[in-house]
């Protein structure tokens, strides 16, 4: 009975390894540039109207809140004229709050039958021009995005 032996050789010897560098020939740039280009041309604008949006969204909520606590207040008085000037300060208050200023907002009051008196309505429209966020405003040049409008209506109580 034979044994199979196998002869003795030298050690296997793996091929060299080749290290990849990533750049194919004729492949040759920076991502440094590329990036700054790129994000600089892409992402700017996309912050600019995120910023924007959030303006308009503040300003929705502005809107609202003045009109609704304008109602209240004003519905809530005792004469016309403290009914009036209350309901103007609480409209200025809540737009305030969201960073506009006075000379973006109108403020309407309306009553429907005898002012207070009572089961008579009140009715309160606010209008808020909002401008683009980041830009001075200079004369001559419209810098409104847009115009929001809100408005409420308060009954007043039948037995105050």
């Amino acid at each position: 009975m034979q044994h199979f032996r196998p002869e003795r050789s030298a050690p296997y010897r793996f091929p060299p390894v080749r290290v990849l560098t990533g750049v194919a020939a004729g492949e040759t740039g920076s991502a440094v540039v590329e990036f700054t280009f790129l994000g600089l041309l892409l992402l700017v604008p996309v912050v600019y109207l995120v910023l924007t949006v959030g303006q308009l969204q503040g300003g929705s909520f502005a809107v609202v809140g003045a009109a609704d606590q304008a109602a209240k207040v004003y519905a809530d008085a005792q004469t016309v004229e403290q009914a009036d000037l209350r309901a103007r300060q609480a409209a200025m208050l809540a737009v305030s709050d969201f960073g506009f200023s006075g000379e973006q907002v109108l403020i309407d009051i309306a009553c429907e039958g005898e002012c207070l008196s009572p089961a008579s309505s009140v009715t309160v429209v606010v209008e808020l021009q909002v401008d683009l966020p980041l830009i001075p405003t200079m004369p001559g040049i419209n810098t409104s995005v847009a115009t929001l409008t809100s408005t409420s209506t308060q009954i007043v109580e039948r037995y105050g």
